[in-house]
């Protein structure tokens, strides 16, 4: 492939399905490139092209003839719905900041649309804040499931294993919500603000020597709006505060849990900042059938079993 060249405006990418061999092979190249999942490979070639040709889907950002970005999905079947389920989508580090992902997922949108389907189903990371805000703000999709270990520990022999907890989220593509969301054109931050001042949240934090938070307890949501806080850059909690990572993943995984199981359900996520201090968080709701619960758990009930 070309050398990349100078960041281009958001006019100036095409989007279209990948069809050439030397396509295919930049896919694992920015895949590489972008960091892809922890512990995990990039989709090998030959898996992309079988996908492409066989009713899923390739697509890919275009800076001329050089590969900034690709969405990769494939059909899937649950019984009674048939959807496209997303397995990877990447952007190289140098477009990161060109809306890149967003474009991507709603240029996939379009193109199942045409082909007659209206849901596309994904897992990411829950304590992934930036991925978060993508898929659930922006693109309005709504995590409905909480996968322990979903690919069991990853991670190159001999080095620390990598947990792999997934939320799953739907994006039902037609729903007036998800339209709304990809036309509305900024957050509303005071309403965010106050929507994090009177919801339960889920998780108690506080800051550790670093000056970066911890979670402390787990509760129970109490109120109809709870929040769930996750750290605002994971990168920076791995950097320096490395034992940190195993009581977020275990805080978050108890909080989101114990709020499916009592009915809540996801449907937002925000950047707040109440003392100018950024943090991110999952809005929860409860659904009218869900039963009015609020018993809280200190530090002994960050748990980490399944």
């Amino acid at each position: 492939m070309a050398a990349s060249p100078g960041a281009p405006s958001n006019k100036e990418f095409q989007f279209r399905r990948l069809q050439k061999p030397e396509e295919f092979r930049a896919v694992e190249e920015v895949d590489r490139e972008a960091g892809g999942p922890s512990g995990e490979p990039p989709v090998p070639r030959t898996v992309q092209r079988a996908v492409q040709d066989n009713g899923g889907l390739v697509v890919g950002a275009f800076a001329e003839i050089y590969l900034a970005g690709f969405a990769l999905g494939f059909l899937g079947w649950d019984g009674e719905k048939l959807y496209l389920y997303s397995q990877r989508t990447a952007v190289r580090p140098e477009y990161q900041n060109h809306r890149l992902g967003f474009r991507l997922k709603t240029h996939q949108r379009d193109e199942l649309l045409r082909q007659g389907l209206d849901e596309i189903r994904w897992t990411f990371d829950p304590l992934q804040s930036r991925t978060a805000f993508l898929h659930v703000h922006r693109l309005g999709a709504v995590p409905d499931k909480y996968l322990v270990h979903y690919y069991g520990r990853l991670g190159a022999e001999g080095a620390e294993e990598i947990e792999t907890d997934r939320l799953r989220a739907v994006w039902k593509l037609q729903d007036p919500t998800v339209v709304a969301r990809l036309e509305a054109k900024a957050p509303d931050r005071a309403a965010d603000e106050r929507r994090f001042a009177e919801s339960t949240p889920l998780l108690e934090t506080d800051l550790d020597d670093h000056g970066l938070r911890v979670p402390t307890s787990v509760q129970e949501p109490s109120l109809p709006s709870a929040s769930l806080e996750i750290p605002f850059d994971i990168g920076l909690v791995r950097e320096h505060s490395p034992a940190n990572l195993r009581t977020w993943r275990h805080a978050v995984r108890d909080a989101f849990r114990a709020a499916f199981d009592l009915g809540y359900s996801v449907d937002d996520f925000a950047v707040v900042a109440p003392d100018h201090e950024r943090r991110s968080v999952y809005f929860l709701r409860r659904n009218p059938s869900a039963p009015p619960a609020g018993r809280p758990r200190g530090p002994t009930g960050l748990t980490s079993g399944p």
